[in-house]
């Protein structure tokens, strides 16, 4: 590590300690999903010391994205989101090695990414089919997967909780991932543990003909990205 990197991590490493910190610095974290939840949840990694971070989203920046994710502005619209979001973590922590993969995680790409290969899986999907698939796959390796459940129609973060899948409730997401499971028998290989909300508002606005979204907060969607980040720094922290 660089003297820079050194000072960078300075506040860090008092707090964790030079074990803890070399520890972090070795991690290989793939995060699936850079919107609202998981560009917050990078960021986070990176500034606490994640040495290897990789970042898989397809889409670009658009103008409803710019309430809640880090990278999106007025000046990055049309631009792809996890490009975005390398330069930006890259001039954070200079020595990282992050790598960016503008593909949706789909049943036509799994197969080119070896979950095995990495520490932890963060799953930030949107998609109900491809988070179960990332699930299902995910959690038949070594590495350890934490999810996000729906951070959308929640304005309370004193009502976020960390904890296992099956025991997530009031979660409108996560009870259709257990239904979809339960039917195709696409069920998780072991215990995860997940972010959610108890909390469910409804939208005050009507939706355009077609529409199929749902109001967000970025005070919600970034705490609920930061706690799946401490959720990685807290299991490196506690198995070294």
């Amino acid at each position: 590590m660089s003297t820079m990197q050194k000072d960078i991590f300075h506040r860090t490493e008092l707090l964790l300690g030079e074990d803890i910190m070399q520890a972090l610095g070795g991690k290989r974290v793939i995060i699936f999903g850079v919107g609202g939840v998981g560009s917050w949840c990078a960021e986070s990694l990176i500034r606490s010391g994640i040495g290897h971070l990789t970042i898989v989203d397809p889409d670009k920046v658009c103008e409803s994205n710019i309430n809640r994710q880090l990278m999106a502005t007025t000046t990055t619209i049309g631009q792809l989101k996890v490009e975005l979001l390398k330069e930006r973590l890259q001039t954070i922590s200079p020595e990282a090695e992050i790598t960016a993969i503008p593909v949706a995680f789909n049943a036509d790409t799994a197969d080119s990414f070896n979950l095995g290969s990495y520490d932890f899986v963060i799953d930030a999907i949107d998609s109900l089919k491809d988070k179960i698939l990332l699930i299902h796959l995910a959690t038949q390796t070594d590495a350890e997967l934490f999810s996000s459940m729906g951070a959308a129609l929640k304005t309370d973060p004193s009502r976020i909780r960390v904890t296992e899948f099956w025991n997530v409730k009031m979660d409108p997401l996560a009870r259709a991932i257990r239904k979809r499971m339960r039917q195709t028998a696409c069920l998780p290989g072991k215990e995860f543990q997940c972010v959610f909300s108890d909390e469910l508002l409804e939208n005050k606005m009507p939706q355009a003909p077609g529409e199929r979204a749902n109001g967000t907060l970025v005070h919600i969607t970034a705490i609920f990205g930061l706690t799946l980040a401490s959720l990685v720094i807290n299991r490196v922290r506690t198995s070294v």
